[in-house]
């Protein structure tokens, strides 16, 4: 099994992508997990909160897993894989818990989109993070975009997807993406992070939280996270997409 799903005492849901040879990249089995533990998250009256994170210390999530999805030549066949995660970071960020992405080693590309649709972000110190989706010939596809834009300032938002590079943490912490930077066991910071969170009634939790849900459905964030996947898609299927991918897979093989 791709991932790991406990339920702590303290009251939340310990959600663990467990691919640490992959770097903890996502395949269809983790988009089975997510589903699975954002419907226990949201079922289960003693959980108050979701947390997200990666096997090991090297990486939180580097996105896609490519030597799985390089499969997918055409604008169909990649929107169906695109849309099928927009439709879960869609339902996480809706979620009426809090959810916190924990990061505990580097987040890729559509790691980062997963981090994105989470409330909260904490990174261990020393990590790096990017939406590097430019500089393989795409957009984000499954809403981080979109969800970036709804959550930092437009300046912000803008020059993180545009420049597509690998950020530090420190960085991303300036420009609002990551809410705290801890440097001991990430669980324990993460359970400190939460502490007075946790300590809350959940009727008011979830009150607080609908402020917000509210207001991503009268933005109409779903369906613009939907342009967001089918522009993906489109270039999905480019030239210099595919070469990226042949190039990426062909570097994999050669170790």
């Amino acid at each position: 099994m791709s991932f790991s799903i406990e339920k702590s005492d303290k009251g939340y849901l310990l959600f663990t992508i467990t691919r640490g040879e992959k770097r903890n990249a996502i395949n269809y089995d983790v988009m089975h997990g997510l589903t699975e533990a954002i419907s226990l998250t949201t079922t289960d009256a003693n959980v108050k909160a979701l947390v997200i994170t990666g096997e090991g210390d090297q990486a939180f999530c580097s996105g896609g897993d490519l030597s799985v999805f390089h499969q997918l030549q055409t604008k169909e066949e990649a929107y169906e894989m695109l849309s099928k995660m927009s439709n879960i970071l869609y339902s996480l960020m809706t979620l009426t818990k809090p959810s916190i992405a924990l990061l505990n080693g580097t987040a890729i590309g559509g790691g980062c989109e997963l981090a994105s649709a989470c409330d909260f972000r904490l990174a261990r110190e020393g990590i790096r993070a990017g939406f590097v989706q430019g500089k393989q010939a795409i957009t984000t596809g499954w809403g981080g975009g979109t969800i970036l834009a709804e959550k930092l300032p437009t300046g912000r938002s803008m020059k993180l997807l545009m420049e597509a590079e690998i950020q530090s943490a420190e960085y991303l912490r300036e420009a609002g993406f990551i809410d705290y930077i801890f440097s001991d066991n990430h669980i324990t910071a993460c359970e400190t992070f939460m502490e007075k969170i946790l300590s809350v009634d959940l009727n008011v939790l979830e009150s607080y939280k609908m402020m917000w849900i509210l207001k991503w459905e009268e933005n109409k964030l779903r369906e613009r996270i939907e342009k967001e996947v089918r522009n993906c898609s489109v270039l999905w299927e480019s030239e210099s997409h595919h070469k990226y991918v042949q190039n990426f897979i062909s570097k994999k093989m050669q170790k």
